[in-house]
């Protein structure tokens, strides 16, 4: 997968495209690849990098939502676990089962959360993972050393799925390409094409050349998460708001701050919230808020309110809760829920997804989640095929394996993530690591700028690893090293090399609270 051939199937395209798919997150990504393994000639265009966005700052969750259980939204609840086992039969390289343990310290808890769990294990049916079960206070404490274990009388234990969710944004593109389609990163649409009052494609702008070309479509979908209503406005200056953006924040601390291999679920907050406490890469992640912002942007940061809120509701159930001081990173990502009814609470709006056509045949996407994204690809196609008079042909991604698919993938947890390209990635023969505090070494490097289209510091330290969220200090001190090797593969002057490392370093400082 490279931006060259990208390119080159752009500009020598003999006739239109059926599908072009605009926006590269999870939403984005899963439709392209819906359309390209059904047949249909599919390109895919994207602002920025691939997940840029919302798609790489989620809870690395691929899970039900126990939450909705309880408001009693079960048809959303089947639905996702439905997806949670196709996802992890169709990228098993990426996706595993983590044990979650809720503490129960009062006697009501255990009929309360353990008769809801049974229900979700009903739910999940034949693609389920491990039963819900319940665990003694002693086996609560081992496999949480760090929970406070005051007043703790038993735990629920019960399974949902874990994954990495940019590594997974790239699987997904790597897919689309294995199928026959087109994903290039770094080309913005700057225009619809319209001929006799319906889109007949984009214009876009190469970032990196400043050249702008069309391309032609049969139909365009507008998958573009919170910035939905920005491309829908392209085609109607007027449309209604269609998104309200929600941000939930995470922090990251050391592992040891709760130990052990599996997560805590805190189940209700002082707020009403569900918090989580995940093992993840050998770090913890805490985390999620839901408050409404306004304010829609690519680099969402935690609010003040937000780091206290999850470092005091932590502090309740850690027996060493950490210091402000140990956090390795916080990041912020913006949920597209769908505007609806008059709900003031985001907590309470609609995670499910929505599909808009526009009288110029403009197909729009907005909501759901990481879980659902191939089910919500999967009803855009369906429309976006009947609305431009495409072949109708019967969607495919429901048992298709996805690049690298491997049940055995490589012993190291960084190559793992790479399924079956990990033994292309260790015959480069570069293991040295990129920084003594991360887990990446040069050959991973030289594999994603060479197949995995990373063109930034950012994209190699933000995506393609994880350095910025494991620890934004340390990818810090490896952006020279990283870019230096970079601007070789590139072919890059002294003067990028310099501006990148700049531009890394002022982006990551700001996930240093």
């Amino acid at each position: 997968m490279t931006r060259e051939a990208a390119l080159h199937a752009i500009d020598h395209a003999e006739e239109a495209w059926d599908v072009c798919v605009i926006g590269g997150g999870a939403t984005g990504l899963g439709t392209a690849l819906d359309a390209v393994t059904r047949g249909y000639r599919t390109v895919l265009v994207e602002r920025d990098d691939f997940a840029k966005a919302t798609s790489s700052r989620s809870t690395k969750l691929i899970h039900g939502g126990v939450r909705y259980l309880r408001q009693g939204r079960v048809g959303l609840v089947l639905e996702s676990l439905r997806e949670r086992g196709l996802l992890s039969r169709n990228a098993p390289h990426l996706v595993r089962p983590l044990e979650f343990i809720i503490p129960a310290r009062e006697l009501w808890e255990m009929p309360f959360y353990g008769i809801g769990l049974k229900l979700y294990d009903v739910l999940a049916g034949e693609l389920g993972l491990a039963p819900s079960r319940v665990l003694s206070r002693e086996e609560v404490m081992a496999r949480l050393p760090g929970l406070n274990a005051a007043g703790l009388r038993h735990g629920i234990a019960y399974s949902d799925a874990q994954f990495d969710d940019a590594r997974l944004a790239i699987t997904l593109a790597q897919s689309i390409v294995d199928h026959g389609g087109a994903v290039i990163n770094y080309m913005p649409v700057v225009a619809l094409v319209k001929r006799s009052g319906q889109i007949a494609g984009v214009r876009v702008r190469d970032e990196e050349t400043g050249l702008e070309r069309e391309i032609a479509a049969r139909v365009v979908i507008n998958a573009t998460g919170v910035f939905t209503d920005a491309v829908r406005r392209l085609d109607e200056p007027a449309a209604a708001p269609m998104i309200a953006a929600s941000q939930g924040a995470h922090v990251v601390v050391p592992l040891e701050c709760l130990g052990g291999r599996s997560a805590l679920m805190i189940p209700r907050t002082s707020d009403g919230r569900i918090l989580f406490a995940i093992p993840w890469h050998g770090r913890l992640i805490l985390g999620t808020t839901d408050n409404l912002v306004r304010d829609i942007r690519a680099e969402p940061r935690p609010m003040e309110g937000e780091i206290e809120f999850i470092l005091s509701t932590a502090a309740r159930f850690l027996a060493a809760p950490p210091e402000r001081s140990q956090i390795l990173s916080a990041y912020a990502g913006l949920r597209p829920l769908i505007q609806g009814g008059r709900a003031r609470r985001s907590a309470a709006m609609s995670r499910e997804h929505a599909i808009l056509i526009s009288g110029a045949g403009l197909v729009s996407i907005a909501g759901g989640k990481w879980t659902t994204y191939r089910k919500m690809a999967e009803d855009a196609v369906d429309l976006a095929a009947k609305s431009a008079a495409l072949p109708q042909r019967a969607c495919r991604t429901r048992d298709l394996a996805l690049h690298g698919w491997s049940e055995s993938p490589a012993g190291d947890e960084s190559l793992a993530l790479h399924g079956t390209d990990a033994a292309a990635i260790a015959a480069l023969g570069e293991p040295a690591l990129i920084h003594p505090r991360l887990p990446y070494t040069m050959g991973e490097l030289l594999w994603s700028v060479r197949n995995e289209m990373a063109r930034t510091v950012e994209d190699m330290l933000a995506r393609r690893t994880r350095a910025l969220l494991l620890d934004a200090a340390a990818s810090i001190e490896a952006a020279p090293t990283v870019a230096r090797r970079m601007a070789v593969e590139l072919n890059r002057d002294e003067s990028w090399i310099t501006a990148e490392v700049a531009a890394y370093a002022g982006l990551a400082r700001g996930y240093l609270p």
